[in-house]
């Protein structure tokens, strides 16, 4: 009895040391690391239930560093919440004839929990012709035939840029829904490393845009070119954590595998919090996310992790 005003004399030095040097305080919070989110899609393997991957079997590496998993939710429910924005290319030679009743179709078809917005590369960045709505009625009449030769040729991929720059997070998904050849006319097709799509993977991977690309190869373009382009557009989708789809557009193709394709995997997503180590300066890190279950996770391949404190 006699030591406790000793320990609470103690208790209270110990207490004003804390508040006099904070610095030791933020120092362990950032050795715990900071929370990240990203959206990850889950693939079930052949005969596998989406619904199965449990937060126990979710593994997050940074290098061979394994992150602390804070939060795996599914992206249902009261969390479905989704912006979508389908950016259509305005100068492409094909006319989307029936194809844009399969976009119309998609649109309408979506859940009341989908925002959707529908926008045009041109020359000097995408024009928004409907802007986010839940008036699914709304963005599917806001689609047109493609102005073809009447359009100035864009860079697809300073589109998708400059659209990512305007949209103003919220607590939604956001996702892009891509329709061009891929066909760059600012930079050109003739090399394998284009900046304006490095520079629109990193836009998107920093933003947390997922993007899904359909593409083609038009008939006015050489096959070498055509292939370029289409090249362009699969790593944009791939490295943001969406998916590509190919087609000729040489044939009449309908969109609705694609599309329907896309609407399940917009109804298996996740998002995945984690901790993640800083570094003196903010920047992207290259993440892998693993499972036990029956299923591969596609997601970004970087994410965008704020400086230490």
């Amino acid at each position: 009895m006699k030591q406790q005003p000793f320990v609470l004399h103690l208790f209270a030095a110990l207490v004003t040391l804390a508040a006099s040097h904070p610095g030791v305080a933020q120092s362990s919070a950032a050795s715990a690391g900071v929370p990240v989110s990203m959206v990850v899609t889950v693939e079930p393997h052949h005969g596998a239930d989406a619904t199965s991957v449990a937060s126990e079997n979710v593994a997050v590496y940074e290098g061979r560093s394994r992150a602390q998993v804070t939060e795996w939710v599914p992206l249902q429910g009261d969390r479905a919440g989704l912006e979508l924005f389908i950016l259509l290319d305005d100068a492409s030679h094909s006319s989307y004839g029936t194809q844009l009743d399969d976009l119309r179709h998609f649109i309408l078809t979506q859940p009341a929990s989908t925002k959707i917005g529908v926008a045009y590369m041109q020359q000097g960045g995408p024009k928004v012709v409907q802007n986010l709505t839940a008036d699914h009625t709304l963005a599917a009449n806001a689609l047109h035939v493609s102005l073809g030769n009447l359009a100035n040729s864009a860079s697809p991929y300073l589109s998708l840029q400059q659209l990512i720059e305007q949209w103003p997070a919220t607590k939604d998904r956001r996702e892009v829904l891509m329709i061009s050849n891929g066909s760059d006319a600012d930079f050109g097709d003739y090399s394998p490393d284009n900046p304006y799509v490095d520079a629109a993977i990193e836009k998107a991977q920093r933003a947390n845009v997922i993007v899904f690309a359909i593409s083609s190869t038009g008939d006015d373009i050489g096959s070498n070119q055509g292939t370029r382009g289409r090249n362009y557009l699969a790593q944009v989708a791939e490295e943001t954590g969406g998916e590509s789809y190919y087609y000729r557009s040489s044939a009449p193709t309908s969109f609705a595998p694609y599309l329907e394709d896309s609407t399940r995997q917009l109804t298996r997503q996740y998002l995945v919090t984690f901790l993640a180590k800083p570094e003196k300066k903010a920047g992207m890190q290259s993440v892998k996310i693993r499972t036990e279950a029956h299923a591969q996770l596609v997601r970004a391949e970087r994410v965008y992790v704020p400086a230490a404190q």
